[in-house]
C-alpha cells in the first residue's frame, strides 16, 4: 500500500509539472501576441472640424406634386368628317402647329356663297343710291312725288343693311373654315389621338375630344402648408401681408424624390386666400421653368420655401456626420481632454452637403466627421483637424444651395 501511494504521488507530481510547462508556453505566446497588436485606438487620428458659422435663411420643407400649367382637350367646333391627322402620338408641338383637318369642301363653298351675297348687296345698294339721287332731282322739278323719294330712301337703307349682313356672313364662314383646322393652342406634348380619320365629329352638340395637349414648360408645383407653418411664417414677417407683386418674387426650390437637394428653382405663383376647413391646410402653388421636361405632371416633389427670417449666426456641419439612435439625432464631439462625447442636436434645413444645427452645438465644439467607428463615446482619441471644405468639397460661406 505504501509503495502504491508513492507511485501515485510521483504521477501527480509529473502531471503538475507538465501543466506548469504548458501554462508557461501559453503565457509566452499571449505576451508575444499582445506585443504584436497595433497601438490602442486612443492614438488613432480621427478627423474633426469646427462648425461653419454662416448666415442662412430659414426654410420650411413640404411635399407636393407637379401639375400642368395648361391641359386642354382638343374638340371639333364644326361638323364634318375627320379628314387627316398631322402629328404622331406623343409628339412635342409648337403653338400654331396643325394637328387635325376636318372636311373643308362644304365650308369653302359656304364662304364662296357668302362672297357672292356681298356682291349682290353691293349692287343693290348702288342701284338704290342711283334711284334715290334721280328721284330727289325729279321731285324738285315736280316730276316725281315725295312718296317715290321716300321709297328709295327705304331701299337704300335696306341695301346698306343687307351689305352689312353679307359681310358679317363672310366673316362667320371664314371662322368656320378656320375651325376645320385644329391647331396647337400652345407649346406642349399631344397625347394619343382619340378619334380616327373618317369619323364624323362636331355634330349634334358632340364634344368628344380629338386628343389632349399638355403644356410642360413652365410647370406648376402644388403643396399644402399646415396651419402651424402658416402662423410661423406670418410671425417671421411681423404679421405683414405681402402684396401680389412681392409674392411672385418669393423663391421656391424643388427636388424630385431621387435627387439630392433642390436643383429646380422657381417662384411662388399663387397662395389660397383661406385655409381648407376639411384639411386645415393652405394651398401654395409655385411655377418654375421646365425646358428639359425633367418634371412631369403628377410627379411627387419636395418643396422648400423661405420662412421669412434670416439666421445670421447659424452653425452648419457636414450632414454625413449625423447619426441616429432611439434618443434622436446626434453628433460625436471631443471635449477638452479629447474624449469622445455624444451630443444630441436639433436640426434645421439642409444646405447642400451641410445641415443647419439649431441647438445642442457650440461654435467651439470639435465635431467628428470621419472614422466614426473609432470614435466610441467615452474613449480618448487623437484629433486630426480638417476643414468642412475638404470633407464636403463645398465652397466657403455664401455658397448656399
Amino acid at each position: 500500500m505504501n509503495r502504491l501511494s508513492t507511485h501515485r504521488r510521483l504521477a501527480l507530481a509529473a502531471v503538475v509539472a507538465a501543466l506548469a510547462v504548458v501554462t508557461a508556453v501559453v503565457a509566452a505566446k499571449l505576451w508575444t501576441a499582445q506585443a504584436q497588436l497595433p497601438a490602442p485606438s486612443a492614438s488613432a487620428p480621427v478627423p474633426v472640424v469646427l462648425p461653419r458659422l454662416q448666415s442662412v435663411t430659414n426654410y420650411v420643407e413640404i411635399t407636393g406634386n407637379a401639375a400642368a400649367v395648361n391641359d386642354v382637350k382638343l374638340v371639333a367646333r364644326v361638323e364634318g368628317y375627320l379628314d387627316q391627322i398631322h402629328y404622331q402620338d406623343g409628339q412635342f408641338v409648337k403653338k400654331g402647329d396643325l394637328l387635325f383637318t376636318i372636311q373643308q369642301a362644304p365650308y369653302k363653298q359656304q364662304l364662296e356663297q357668302a362672297h357672292a351675297q356681298v356682291l349682290t348687296a353691293q349692287a343693290s345698294l348702288l342701284y338704290a343710291r342711283t334711284e334715290f339721287a334721280r328721284y330727289s332731282a325729279l321731285v324738285k322739278k315736280d316730276a316725281a312725288t315725295q312718296t317715290e323719294v321716300d321709297h328709295w330712301v327705304f331701299e337704300r337703307a335696306s341695301a346698306e343693311a343687307q351689305l352689312l349682313s353679307a359681310k358679317a356672313q363672310v366673316q362667320i364662314d371664314e371662322v368656320n373654315l378656320g375651325y376645320t383646322e385644329v391647331r396647337a393652342p400652345f407649346d406642349g406634348i399631344v397625347g394619343k389621338h382619340l378619334i380616327d380619320p373618317g369619323n364624323v365629329v362636331g355634330g349634334g352638340g358632340q364634344q368628344a375630344a380629338l386628343a389632349e395637349i399638355t403644356q410642360l414648360d413652365p410647370i406648376y408645383v402644388v403643396a399644402n402648408l399646415s396651419e402651424q407653418q402658416v402662423l410661423k411664417i406670418r410671425q417671421n414677417l411681423s404679421q405683414h401681408r405681402l402684396p401680389l407683386a412681392d409674392l411672385h418674387k418669393v423663391p421656391v426650390d424643388v427636388g424630385l424624390s431621387d435627387e439630392q437637394g433642390f436643383p429646380h428653382r422657381g417662384t411662388i405663383e399663387y397662395v389660397a386666400p383661406q385655409l381648407d376647413p376639411a384639411t386645415g391646410t393652405l394651398l401654395v402653388r409655385g411655377v418654375l421653368p421646365n425646358p428639359d421636361r425633367a418634371l412631369l405632371p403628377g410627379f411627387f416633389v419636395r418643396m422648400r420655401l423661405p420662412m421669412g427670417r434670416v439666421d445670421r449666426n447659424a452653425l452648419l456641419v457636414p450632414d454625413r456626420a449625423l447619426q441616429t439612435d432611439q434618443g434622436g439625432q446626434y453628433l460625436l464631439v471631443l471635449d477638452s481632454s479629447d474624449v469622445v462625447r455624444q451630443r444630441y442636436v436639433q436640426l434645421g434645413s439642409l444646405m447642400g452637403a451641410l445641415r443647419v444645427v439649431t441647438s445642442g452645438l457650440a461654435p467651439e465644439d470639435r465635431v467628428v466627421v470621419g472614422d466614426l467607428w473609432r470614435a466610441t463615446p467615452g474613449t480618448k482619441v487623437t484629433p486630426k483637424p480638417t476643414t468642412i471644405e475638404a470633407i464636403t468639397g463645398t465652397a466657403g460661406p455664401g455658397s448656399q444651395q
